[in-house]
């Protein structure tokens, strides 16, 4: 298959893995609802972290693909993962 269509599936998945790490954590461990989590952690300047937390989930993804020996799709959460990095440096800096 096509290289660069592996990774942006890859990035796909590693972005929607952040996305749904990110909502599994607001509902399981927060007591107010989705968007009143992300407005409290914005106003305190907790949203890169909670973004942090939600990039955990991208660990299975990446260990699975590497497990099943797709290592472009591998590549590509990885691309994800760094691009969320960047998100949550912007978050702690301004």
């Amino acid at each position: 298959m096509n290289t660069k269509k592996e990774v942006i599936i890859g990035f796909a998945v590693g972005i929607i893995a952040n996305a749904i790490g990110t909502l599994l954590y607001i509902l399981l461990f927060s007591d107010f609802g989705i968007k009143e989590t992300f407005e409290i952690a914005d106003a305190q300047g907790y949203l890169g972290s909670l973004l942090a937390l939600g990039a955990i989930l991208n660990l299975v993804a990446f260990f699975a693909f590497l497990r099943l020996r797709r290592d472009q799709r591998a590549k590509g959460v990885l691309v994800a993962t760094l691009l969320t990095a960047l998100i949550i440096l912007y978050y702690k800096v301004f």
